[in-house]
């Protein structure tokens, strides 16, 4: 049997701007969802004139209804979280547990007990309302409080009327189920290095109080006070230094010592240089009576932490280096004794047989004792095709479970695990950088140019008046530190990093801002990224399937979570409650079962059985049922919006490549919206894509990869610079050099501009830096280099630098929020 295009027999369409009407192979028009608004395939399920698409939304419909909470509809339409995936009974056991309850409490007294959840679900005012009257459905509850932003609640409780299960169990039934991971056992969240506070703590305390006690010396001539406190205060400012220069100026003697180490001078080398020279010569001076330069010391040392603290606090609220405990469960089930015993992750010992249900993951790496496995390891290896194993074999930690109860005798603890191994590699983490900073290079010819004139100097004065040789390549130490180039550094590239998090494009460091900058050839992965993972169109060719035959390849397709099975479902409709037997899933070809007596296949031509292949746009599967061919799917990804502008404004200034496993039939479509010049590139496999990046380097380009996460690790980590898209910001990226919400795509040009931006902000100020130096060189060569100017001029560039790039960078940042907020109105806007 051979399928002609034709006429379909059936059309759905899935996007994110698509309303709920579609049209069926039974012509019928769908009805929408009461409780939450999607297609309602059955229609038996109503409750008066409300029709609800499963049961759990009628559920939570009729617990809403009982306690008169129906306000929840009237605030927003359709408010409510599809219901038709339910939480098991016992999910929240482990809650019961008071130990592992314990380290939820944000506080306990002998009346309540305050807890914090996170909801990912909230997402209207509708949500907020009916969470904050969740005491009308649960006596037990106190208070709630709701941070819509950040998606969590606060919940106040009393523990002798409710429990924390119960809680979470109420949440969970009205279709706001509590994320809870072994992360909420451990770091909440990433704070600052308190040694770092503390150091700049220090300096700035004894850097106040040194400039305070200067002011005798400052206006010696204008008839100060008496000689002895003049000295005395001399001696208190040595005391003061010394915290400064023990303590605080840590962090430079450990960057300044590892660059050394490597035979490379970092922007550290001659601000470690600066400090030691002024303190040693300010030593001599109090010992010979003279006022010294400790308050010029201690300022260096204060003014370049507080730049470090403002970068360091750019990071927080983004945890980008994640470790695995955010995305285990917080405890498993133990078995003891023929007893399920729940256990948290960290007390899992090596030989505990656990029991792990359907769509859980697996903690730690044990062996299959009984049941039978089919794992998803998308998170480990980017794969999603399920691996089956039987009883004996070695299941790895990270895998998902996708096929009913399973028990497994751990051989490795949680910290040992092969999951654990593979997000702790550098390589992964923090891949080798290419480049140096241009800041370290121009702290590099710097530190050599001032060493010059330095010696240049100690020259002069030898021939002409050797007496001056000291204080003068002493004071061009002091005032010739690069110190004002490294503000200018960590103040802009903190403020940028934080502007762009704030348009969530989180990047990785501070050398990801110039990757990006100095990028001459963007390459885009299709799939994912230039196309929405949730925007799709299904068209069914060939013989009529009955709503009982849609029923069975729902079924079938729900056990793969392939993005096109996962297409086929939400055009067959709800799958049925029916186990599938001797399900198989063969890489590149297809899966296949047995459901309700009947064998289906679902896959490309040759799995499928049909002797020729369909020609048709888009990704092609075709399902066969007892092995008779029956007909086929196209599936149709839709592009996001906005991605014509941004496309027009790239072709002006780059290469463009589109890198895309799926095959040609869409590249005149594809070629339209990338330009004439763009090279477009199909059937690629990741090894082909990373291939291609190697080639493009090996022309002296310096590549952008944009791709959509695990499936494009070796293409990103090989990349320049590699953004990962991401419909969710927690993804497991580890190869990637920043996450970008897909909905920000549109704004990758303006992005790229700001990072631009950064380096000219940079170099103005390092201009001004320069001008400073000149300015105190001139002193300093003649040796008449004064505390006054000193202490004028080296607080003077430090404050007006931190000015300069923060003036300059929130310009440059409310520029990119003016074309954002035009892209979206350009986007929103439909020609009448």
């Amino acid at each position: 049997m051979s399928l002609l295009p034709g006429s379909p027999t059936g059309t759905f369409v899935n996007t994110q701007n698509t309303n709920s009407m579609a049209v069926s192979s039974h012509t019928n028009t769908l009805t929408s969802c009461y409780h939450c608004g999607e297609d309602c395939f059955d229609t038996d399920i109503t409750i008066q004139d409300k029709v609800f698409c499963c049961q759990g939304c009628k559920m939570v419909y009729e617990i809403l209804n009982q306690y008169d909470l129906c306000e929840y509809y009237d605030l927003n339409s359709k408010p409510g979280i599809n219901q038709r995936i339910t939480a098991r009974n016992d999910k929240f056991a482990f809650l019961d547990d008071e130990k592992i309850a314990q380290q939820l409490y944000l506080f306990k007294d002998d009346t309540q007990t305050h807890v914090n959840f996170y909801i990912p679900q909230i997402h209207c005012s509708s949500c907020l309302w009916l969470l904050e009257n969740l005491h009308k459905l649960e006596p037990g509850v106190l208070r709630v409080t709701v941070n819509f932003s950040k998606k969590e609640v606060l919940i106040v409780f009393s523990h002798t009327q409710t429990s924390l299960r119960r809680v979470a169990e109420i949440l969970t039934a009205i279709g706001y189920e509590p994320y809870i991971s072994l992360q909420d056992l451990q770091h909440k969240k990433p704070r600052t290095n308190r040694q770092l506070v503390y150091q700049v703590g220090v300096a700035g305390f004894c850097f106040g109080n040194i400039m305070l006690l200067s002011f005798p010396d400052y206006f010696a001539g204008a008839g100060g006070l008496d000689e002895s406190f003049n000295r005395l205060f001399r001696y208190m400012n040595l005391v003061l230094a010394l915290p400064v220069l023990l303590y605080s100026a840590q962090a430079f003697y450990k960057s300044a010592w590892g660059g050394l180490k490597h035979g490379f001078l970092n922007i550290d080398v001659p601000i470690v240089l600066a400090i030691f020279v002024t303190f040693i010569r300010s030593l001599v001076e109090v010992w010979q009576g003279q006022a010294g330069y400790f308050d010029s010391m201690t300022g260096i040392v204060f003014f370049m932490l507080i730049g470090r603290i403002l970068q360091d606090k750019t990071y927080q609220g983004l945890s980008f280096d994640r470790d695995y405990t955010a995305y285990f469960p917080i405890a498993v089930t133990v078995l003891k004794e023929n007893k399920e015993v729940p256990t948290t992750l960290p007390d899992l010992k090596t030989g505990d047989t656990i029991r792990i249900q359907y769509n859980e993951l697996v903690p730690a790496d044990g062996i299959i004792v009984r049941g039978k496995a089919l794992i998803d390891y998308s998170f480990v290896t980017g794969e999603s095709a399920p691996v089956h194993k039987s009883i004996g074999e070695i299941i790895y930690a990270g895998g998902r479970q996708l096929d009913g109860s399973l028990e497994i005798l751990t051989i490795k603890e949680v910290a040992q695990s092969y999951l654990t191994s593979l997000w702790n590699r550098d390589e992964l983490k923090h891949k080798e950088e290419k480049e140096v900073s241009f800041v370290h290079l121009l702290s590099r010819y710097f530190t050599w140019i001032v060493l010059f004139i330095a010696a240049i100097t100690a020259c002069y004065w030898a021939i002409h008046e050797p007496a001056r040789i000291w204080p003068a390549v002493t004071a061009i130490l002091i005032i010739a530190c690069p110190c004002a180039l490294l503000l200018a550094s960590s103040f802009t590239n903190g403020h940028i990093l934080r502007i762009l998090s704030r348009h969530q494009l989180y990047l990785r460091n501070a050398q990801a801002i110039e990757n990006m900058a100095n990028a001459t050839h963007i390459v885009f992965d299709k799939t994912g990224t230039l196309t929405g993972k949730t925007g799709s169109s299904v068209v069914y060719y060939g013989t009529a399937l009955t709503p009982g035959q849609e029923v069975l390849v729902a079924t079938l397709a729900a056990q793969s979570s392939h993005p096109l099975s996962k297409a086929i479902v939400a055009y067959c409709g709800n799958p049925a409650p029916l186990a599938v037997h001797d399900f198989q899933n063969f890489t590149g070809k297809g899966v296949c079962g047995w459901v309700d007596g009947y064998f289906i296949r679902l896959g490309n031509a040759d799995f499928a059985g049909a002797h020729k292949k369909n020609e048709q746009e888009g990704s092609v599967v075709y399902v066969a049922i007892n092995e008779k061919l029956a007909g086929l799917f196209t599936i149709r990804n839709t592009y996001r919006s906005g991605l014509r502008q941004l496309m027009q404004q790239l072709q002006t200034q780059y290469p463009l490549s589109v890198l895309s496993g799926d095959n040609n039939h869409t590249a005149n479509k594809l070629q339209k919206l990338m330009g004439n010049k763009a090279t477009l590139l199909f059937e690629q496999k990741p090894a082909d894509k990373l291939a291609y990046i190697i080639s493009l380097q090996q022309q002296g380009k310096k590549v952008m990869m944009i791709g959509d996460g695990l499936n494009d690790a070796g293409a990103l980590k090989q990349s320049d610079i590699g953004i990962s898209i991401t419909e969710d910001s927690n993804n497991f990226t580890p190869a990637s050099d920043g996450i970008m919400d897909a909905k920000q795509l549109p704004a990758l040009f303006s992005f790229i501009q700001l990072c631009k931006a950064n380096k000219r902000i940079i170099l103005i100020s390092f201009a001004l830096s320069v001008l400073y130096n000149i300015t105190g060189l001139y002193f300093a060569v003649q040796g008449i280099l004064s505390p006054l100017v000193a202490a004028i001029l080296m607080p003077a560039s430090s404050i007006s630098i931190i000015l300069i790039t923060f003036g300059c960078s929130e310009w440059q940042g409310k520029k990119l929020s003016a074309k954002a907020f035009q892209q979206m109105t350009d986007k929103c806007h439909v020609p009448g």
